[in-house]
């Protein structure tokens, strides 16, 4: 019996030894490249391409001086901004909106609607680039921000709305019930009841289309031409130059338009995870 027992501990220390394993060896696969980022941007062009691996002096902040400085970097970190938090609140508010009418109210067509949504994310966007182009041009939109806003709330309306549905479904109908038992209007409800209840779910939905609009590159190349517009990922290219590159600078300019998201990350790392484990314990 003994025997038994060492061996089936034997068993399970050698899975989780080996899970642990994996999971150290891809966080060190992910997290290897930011760090080799951010120690770059404490070098010079000499320094890197010398000893790529090795600590910086992180006393020498010249690199983050000229960024801030010499180059058109905070304009184009405030068109991130504005572009990102413009899109992350529109989606927010329209997705949770109908996903709220489609969890909460029957009606005919409830499901079409909701697959309608779903289908969103079947197809890919960029395929459709040049009809999306020609109706943007035609709309007087090219080379403005409401055509990044536009594009990213589209594509950014599929997901919220799956996510946001299927929380809301979760929830006990007697919530509702009882404040309209009090008076209480649909407005009042979905306000000062729902809203607080959804809240690690809106955090979900937020990361979930926050990274990949910040991080774009496609259509601000295709929608934006003037230099003023420019988002993070296309204004980062002119750091680049033809003949030479000034890779410390170019670093350190990365570093700072990374610093955001993961500094958001961190605020909300713990809505996150309770988002995440919402339906793991009843």
């Amino acid at each position: 019996m003994i025997r038994e027992n060492r061996s089936r501990t034997l068993r399970t220390f050698g899975w989780d030894g080996l899970i642990q394993i994996v999971l150290i060896g891809n966080s060190i696969v992910m997290l290897a490249p930011i760090v080799i980022m951010v120690f770059s941007a404490f070098k010079t062009n000499a320094q890197i391409f010398q000893s790529p691996f090795a600590l910086p002096d992180f006393t020498h902040v010249g690199n983050l001086v000229r960024v801030w400085t010499e180059t058109d970097f905070v304009r184009y970190l405030m068109n991130s901004f504005i572009v990102t938090g413009a899109s992350i609140v529109l989606i927010l508010v329209l997705g949770t909106m109908a996903a709220y009418a489609l969890a909460r109210y029957e009606f005919r067509g409830s499901n079409a609607i909701l697959l309608f949504f779903l289908a969103g994310l079947t197809l890919p966007l960029k395929l459709a680039v040049i009809p999306l182009f020609i109706q943007m041009r035609d709309l007087g939109l090219v080379d403005s921000r409401f055509s990044l806003i536009f594009i990213y709330v589209a594509t950014g309306l599929p997901t919220t709305v799956f996510i946001m549905t299927g929380f809301i479904r979760s929830l006990p109908n007697e919530l509702e019930d009882a404040a309209r038992m009090d008076g209480a209007s649909e407005a009042r409800i979905m306000w000062s009841i729902m809203l607080p209840l959804v809240r690690p779910a809106m955090v979900i939905a937020a990361i979930q289309n926050v990274v990949p609009i910040w991080n774009d590159f496609f259509f601000p190349l295709i929608f934006i031409q003037n230099n003023d517009l420019k988002t993070l990922p296309q204004g980062l290219t002119t750091f680049m130059g033809e003949f030479g590159t000034d890779w410390g600078v170019l670093f350190s300019g990365l570093t700072l338009s990374a610093l955001p998201i993961i500094l958001l990350y961190i605020a909300l790392s713990r809505q996150f995870i309770n988002g995440m484990t919402a339906g793991a314990i009843k």
